[in-house]
Parts: structure tokens; sequence; C-alpha cells
């Protein structure tokens, strides 16, 4: 049963106004219904700006803080527009929660960023923000909470974040007034806690201030227009601001902003609950205070609130609830300070379990309950960056989490805006990795997926089913999707393994081996030895044509461009050097050309290559196929055979070369094939119509049946690529690196005439050397492989990480890529790779493991004394 009553007061709450609205009560709880009272001026009382460098909308904390680091930075003519007074919204509200810990490599960046600059803010402002770190602890009561805490700690070691996994006596001694009995483990974060969300924003606008940027409220943004040149004149009741750049900071008004210019951001406000108690004896008895505790298995955060507890879950996703009706009818015109209706009955389950843990809870008297909307993408991540379609719009939008991203998020922003590039990989953040297909069936349903998923386990390979299949289907996806295990893409459902009889299906969720690892060496077989066929048509595929498309992608890419006919592997580089893309291309008619990239770098890579032609003012047409041509892989020994069945045209090495270009006809159907394996085995990369997709696959199954043909799926495809030395994008190369320290030297033209992004950056970073290397590496393991991200050792200190692991079916052993310092990347060099706690043997051994086709076939000509 709930607590006795005690007084209803409302101690602990991060806004200052407030007045006690309707009250209604039964035997166990209370609900409160709170009215906030809004003192904004009617009258702004300072001078209006018609010009700025960057319109900021939105002030909330994570608005107020890309205006503070902007101003920081030096950007002059920075402002910021909110509709009402700063934190309306979901910041007033927010339980304030600050932690260096996230799942996501380069997300902890951005809260380490946020937490490095809230112990520093009150002394720089002046403005006190109520910040408390007693760290925290992630409690583990099951046996798979422990794997995963094993899990992440392999990739935090090699962050600079302190974070320790702890036994159960360690957990009480941090926090006492738990009960051990379901307690394995701990994760502790120390310099975790929470801060008053109010006193934050606060801070920063009186920051933001200090360095020149203008603040102005009331003043809601009511029309955004793009100018021809790229600027944007954003409309409000006092005025019209011409600003260079806007940035949509709005919160669960982002939807709304985005419509203004035509755009449905997949957001949508979830109804969050948090409970504050009064004054606990025990709690106000301790010395120190109370670590933060989240209990995983009981989906809740709980820490010391004052004297007291607060205490926050996150319901099941078929009792929680989504604020669809303002997707549907949009926010509330004058919504800003409200609240929504409390229902304790939906959160009794979480209750029940944190009293179970925390019995202190028991006799704990309620004095707040608090539902807010906080808003959410489908993914829980955030939008953060330039978005695809448009010029100089950015979006911070999307935070479930807020007060954590608000800092880091302002600082990842205002060095992007004041450089020209991101100043880490954020990918996973990019507003672009959604597009139409992201509809509100979709949205709706994974964000209540994301919410009831909130502490689930977070496994390798995770796969999330809600809101699928979208209309991403490929033309052979009706024939597939009963008999494989299917991964989700970028909207594209894309077979990660099939199966056979006898075989475990189905997804099977594992830290180690698991039901897929049988069948993907079966797999791998099938390519090593006969031939399989596997559909690539989440591929992003774009077509650039013009008078200036030689020129436009000889200014983006760092390779020379291909022949007409023939086809390269191109880089674009950031200014400084680092790698921002991986593209195929090829050249398929004089100044046409065809982009190939990967499903999710779709919207990314077409903004980059947009932004520059806009930039440059390059006369050319840049299409979006992706949608409209289907892509087939086939691969093996016997591709040629099978091919060459259903064609007249010549596909022998002489006939039909390696990274070679042709139309032809398959079955009678017009395709577009491409010499080229992902899997470095004799293949071709089929280019078809969606429609005619089907038929070419069936007329490529039956003419390849007595050449053994089968299907194969992407996690055979990593495996393979892995073994025969092949970099991926995301993984061995990104924004976190440059291409000579990944080894792509072969791929970067430095004396090409053009002066392409980053040449200048890469041929100081050539002169100066490098400080570390991609390396490659086997490993001794048991029933575990590398996936990336693991924290490499040497001599009991930490030298690197992985990138990218699998397992060799050709080698019968482990493998992976690693960046090391330059003295341990020499071809037998021993080093050890943690995997689940444990650290196993490791070597650098000469790349690849495995030749590809077209080197063993020039190596046995060159045998035979052929040319």
């Amino acid at each position: 049963m709930w607590p006795k009553f005690g007084v209803v007061t409302l101690k602990g709450l991060t806004c200052l106004r407030v007045v006690l609205g309707k009250v209604s009560c039964n035997d166990s709880h209370i609900i409160l219904c709170l009215s906030i009272f809004s003192d904004a001026s009617s009258a702004l009382r300072k001078r209006w700006k018609d010009t700025a460098d960057t319109v900021i909308i939105g002030g909330g904390c994570v608005g107020v803080s890309v205006a503070y680091h902007l101003a920081k930075g030096g950007v002059k003519d920075v402002v910021l527009l909110e509709k009402s007074e700063l934190t309306a919204g979901s910041t007033w509200h927010a339980a304030g929660l600050t932690t260096y810990y996230h799942p996501g490599i380069n997300v902890k960046k951005v809260h380490y960023d946020s937490i490095k600059l809230y112990e520093t803010l009150e002394a720089e402002t002046g403005q006190a923000v109520g910040f408390h770190q007693p760290g925290s602890v992630r409690i583990a009561s099951t046996p798979a909470r422990v794997d995963e805490m094993k899990y992440q700690m392999t990739r935090t070691h090699w962050h600079v974040t302190e974070q320790y996994f702890i036994g159960p006596e360690k957990v009480h001694e941090l926090f006492p007034l738990l009960n051990l009995d379901k307690v394995l483990a701990g994760l502790y974060t120390p310099g975790d806690g929470h801060i008053d969300p109010y006193s934050l924003t606060m801070a920063m606008a009186a920051g933001a201030r200090m360095y020149g940027a203008q603040i102005y409220n009331p003043a809601p943004v009511t029309a955004l227009t793009p100018t021809a040149d790229g600027n944007w004149d954003v409309q409000t009741p006092h005025g019209t601001i011409r600003a260079n750049r806007i940035v949509n900071a709005t919160g669960f008004w982002a939807r709304e902003v985005g419509k203004m210019i035509g755009f449905e951001h997949p957001t949508i406000p979830v109804h969050h609950q948090y409970v504050v108690t009064a004054t606990v004896p025990e709690v106000k008895a301790l010395k120190t205070e109370l670590p933060v505790i989240r209990d995983l298995e009981g989906s809740y955060y709980l820490r010391q609130e004052r004297d007291g507890l607060l205490f926050g879950p996150y319901e099941k996703m078929e009792k929680m609830v989504l604020q669809d009706s303002w997707v549907r009818d949009g926010v509330p015109p004058g919504f800003g300070k409200e609240l929504f209706e409390s229902d304790l009955d939906r959160i009794m389950e979480h209750v029940e379990m944190a009293m179970d843990m925390v019995p202190v809870l028991k006799e704990a008297d309620i004095i707040n309950i608090v539902s807010g909307p906080i808003t959410y993408t489908p993914d829980l991540l955030p939008m953060v960056g330039p978005h695809q379609g448009v010029r100089n719009y950015w979006t911070a939008i999307g935070f479930g989490y807020g007060v954590i991203h608000a800092g880091g998020i302002g600082k990842f922003l205002s060095d992007w805006i004041r450089t020209g590039e991101p100043p880490y990989d954020l990918i996973e953040c990019d507003p672009n990795r959604y597009s139409k297909w992201a509809d509100v069936p979709f949205m709706c349903a994974k964000a209540r997926e994301s919410y009831g998923f909130n502490n689930v386990v977070g496994y390798p390979k995770e796969e999330r089913f809600a809101g699928r299949p979208t209309y991403r289907t490929s033309g052979v996806y009706e024939l597939l999707k009963d008999k494989a295990s299917m991964g989700f893409h970028a909207g594209w459902e894309q077979p990660h393994w099939f199966y056979k009889p006898g075989d475990d299906i189905g997804y099977k969720p594992s830290f180690r081996r698991t039901n897929w690892f049988g069948p993907v060496g079966r797999e791998c077989k099938l390519v090593m030895e006969k031939v399989g066929v596997i559909d690539l048509t989440p591929f992003a595929k774009f077509i650039v044509k013009g008078t200036d498309s030689h020129k436009l992608l000889d200014r983006l890419f760092a390779n020379t461009m291909p022949k007409v006919g023939l086809t390269n592997i191109s880089h674009m580089l950031t200014p400084t050097g680092r790698v921002f893309a991986e593209v195929t291309i090829t050249q398929v008619a004089p100044g046409e050309f065809l982009l190939i990239t990967g499903s999710g770098s779709e919207g990314h890579d077409l903004r980059w290559i947009e932004a520059e032609a806009a930039d440059g003012g390059y006369d050319v047409d840049i299409s979006n196929v992706t949608d409209d041509i289907g892509v087939l892989g086939i691969a093996g020994p016997n591709s040629r055979k099978v091919l060459q069945k259903l064609t007249d045209e010549d596909l022998s090495d002489g006939g039909f070369k390696f990274l070679h270009c042709k139309s032809i006809q398959l079955a009678g159907i017009p395709v577009r094939a491409i010499r080229i394996s992902y899997t470095g085995e004799l293949g071709w990369e089929l280019y078809i119509e969606q429609k005619n997709m089907a038929a070419v696959y069936k007329a490529m199954m039956e003419a390849g049946k007595d050449e053994g043909i089968d299907n194969f799926g992407t996690y055979a495809m990593s495996s393979l690529r892995l073994e025969k030395g092949f970099r991926g994008w995301g993984a061995e190369m990104n924004c976190d690196t440059n291409p000579l320290e990944a080894g792509l030297d072969y791929f970067i033209k430095l004396n090409k005439p053009a002066d392409f992004i980053g040449k200048a950056a890469l041929q100081e970073i050539k002169v100066k050397g490098l400080k570390r290397k991609l390396s490659y590496i086997t490993l001794a393991t048991d029933d575990i492989d590398p996936e990336g991200n693991e924290t490499i050792w040497h001599n009991g200190k930490v030298v690197g990480n992985t990138t990218s692991g699998a397992y060799s079916y050709s080698s019968q052993q482990s493998l992976a890529f690693a960046y090391l310092p330059l003295e341990l990347c020499s071809v037998g060099q021993k080093v050890e790779v943690e995997l689940l706690g444990r650290k196993y043997p490791a070597m650098v051994i000469q790349e690849p493991l495995v030749l590809t086709e077209p080197t063993r076939t020039r190596l046995q000509k060159k045998a035979k004394g052929k040319p």
C-alpha cells in the first residue's frame, strides 16, 4: 500500500512560481494538478535587432546552451527567441539528472562536456545552479544485467570518464538504505548527480548575455522564410530578423516550427511522472548525500531531494501515455509551464518494486507528483545538426534527457557552426537519419517502444520490432521475410541471416555467440565455395549530373573521378582532414555519376553534397533515387556461371573487368551491373528497378540451382569483409579519424590537381606524422567475439580500442580492427582485448587474413607467367 498521507507541500519543486490547484484523493494517493503563472513581460524593453548571424528558437536549457556557447566562442549577433519565458516547456519540471554514463560511444562525450560545464558555470556567471554530484549506481539484479555492465565497462575504459563495476557490499556502502536481497552488482559512476534545471538555464542565459547574445521574450516565431542566398527571414510580432542560420531548439514545439518550412519532424511528447516525498528520517540522518540509483529491472531512477526522495519510473509500453493529440492537432497555443494530471495507478507496479528495493519509501509521505511532457524521437536519441533539404536550418530537438545533453550539445553545435565541421562523430544523433518513411504511426509505435524499453538490457546486434515494416521494403522482401532474421536499416528490412530446417530461428539476443553463429558460418562457406545472393537495397543511391558534376565531385572527394563505365571507392573529408563519408562512385554516362553509400549515411551524405553544391554555385542536378532502385549482390566462385546463363554479355575477366560498370539484360530485364563485391569474392552488384527486382532474383535462383546458389545476409558479409581487411565507414573511419591513420592511402590522391576539401590538412598531417594507426588483430577467445569499441590493454595500461570485429569462419578465430599507438602496430605485437570483463590475448597480424578474389586471380596469373 502507498504510504500514509503527510502534509501536502511543494518541497523540492524545480519551478519557483507554483500555485496549488485541484486536489483529489482516495485511500492511497494524492493527485496534484498544478497551474503555473507566467510573469513574462508584455514588452521586450530592449532594442530589436533586424539582423543576426544565428537565431535560436526556443528558450529551454538546450536552446540557451547553444546561445551561450556560440556567444562565448566569439560569434557576433547571436539572438535567442523564446515564445513565453525561459524554461517554459520540458525544462522547468525536469528531474535534473546528470550522468557521465551512456551506451553510445560519442554520446558519452556530450555528457562529459555537460558535466564539466556545470561544474564551473556558477563561478563563471555568478549564478547558482544547484549542482549536486553524489555519484550514481546502476543496479544489476539479474545475470544478464551483470553481463551488460561488463559489456559497458569494456567500452568505458578507453574513455576519460571514471566508471567502476562494483559488488553488492560496495553498493550497500554507497547507498545504505537498499535492500540487497536482489542486488548482484552495480555500475558506479563518480561525479554523477543532479542539477536544478531552472537555475542551470538562467545561469547559461546570464552567460550568453555576458558574452553578447540577445535573448528576447516573449517573442514567438510566426513564420520562417528562406531567402535566395540561403539566409532566413524570421518573423515575430515584434518584427523580422534576417539571419544567416536558424536553430530549432523548441522541444515539444519542434514539429510546429518544422512545419513552417515543410518538415514533419518525428518527435512526440510523452507523459513522464515522478514523485517527491517529504522528509524521510533515515535520509535526514545520513552524513553524506545518497548517490542516484537506477534500478534497471524496476525501470526507475531514485535520488535524494533535500531530506526526502525523488522517484521517477518509466512505464511499460502498454501503460505509458503519448500526447499524440499534439501531433494531430498541434500543441495548445498557451501551453508552457503547465502539467498533465498525474496517474499513480499507472506507475504502481514500479512503486512497489521501488519500495522493495528501498524499504524506507513505504513510510514516506508524498508532497508532490509531477507529470509533464518530455519529447521523444523513435530511437530516443535527439536530432542534432544541419538538416538536409534546406540551407542553414539546424535542429537541436527530440531530447528525452535534455538537462544532461544541454551543455554538451550546445558546445557540439557551436563548434560545428563556427568551424564548418562536427567536432567529433555523432551520426547517431544526425537529424537526417529519418525521412518520410518515419511517418506518424511509425513514430508513435517506436516512441512507445523506446519509452517502455528505457531500461531493458542493451544487447549487441540489438533489434526492436515496433512499427515495422515501414513502406521501405525491397522488391524481394515478400520472398525473403519468412526465411530470414531481419534487421532494420534506415527504414528498410534487410536479412541478417537465413534459416534452414533444424535451426533455432528468430531473434535471440545475447552477449555471446547465439543462434545465428552456425548459420552465418554456413553462409560464409556458401560464398567462399559456391554462390550466394544478398539483398543490398538499403544502400543509399544518388545521381549527380550536369555541367559542373565532375568539378563538384572533384572538390568533394579525395580520389580522382572514374572514367565513363568505371567505378572507384572515394572519400569525402572534412576541412581538417577527417573522414566524413565513404562512397562508391560510377560514371555511368559522360557527366552523370551514380553515388552509392551506406543506408545509415543517406541523409548525412546527401546534405553535405547539396551544401557544397549550393555554397559553391555549381551547375548540377542532384537526385536521391534510393527508394526507386533495388540492389542484389551476387558473390562466389560460381557467380559468373549463374549470370552468364541469363545474359549474352561477356562476363569473363577480359569482357567485364573488376570495378567496371555495364548496362546489361538479365533474363530480358534491364540491369546496371557493377563488378564489385563487399565480400571480396568474385561478384557483381545489380541495380534494378524495384518492380523488376523479384523477377531478376527468381531467375538467378533458378539458373543457379546446379551451382549451389542460396541466400546470405549481412552478418556473413560483415565477417567476410573483415577477413579481407575491408574498412567500414562508421567503424574504422569516421569524423574521429583521418584517412592516413585508417590505412586509406590508396584512395587519397594528394597529387590530383583539384583542391579537394581537406587536402591541405592532410598534407600537414602527413608532414607532422601519425600518432596511431589502424591495426589488424586476431584474438584467442571462447564463446564471444569482439563487436567494436572494446578496450585494448598492454602491460596493464589502456592503449587503444577496437573498431569492429567478428569471427573468421575461414581461419576459425576471432579478428578485429583496432587503433593502436605506432609503437604497438608492428606485426607480432601482443596486446589484450577486454570482452565482458575478461582480457583475451590478441596479436597484430599482417592484413588481410584472406586475400580478395581479384588479388588471388592476379597472383595466379603472375605465377603462370600471364600478363
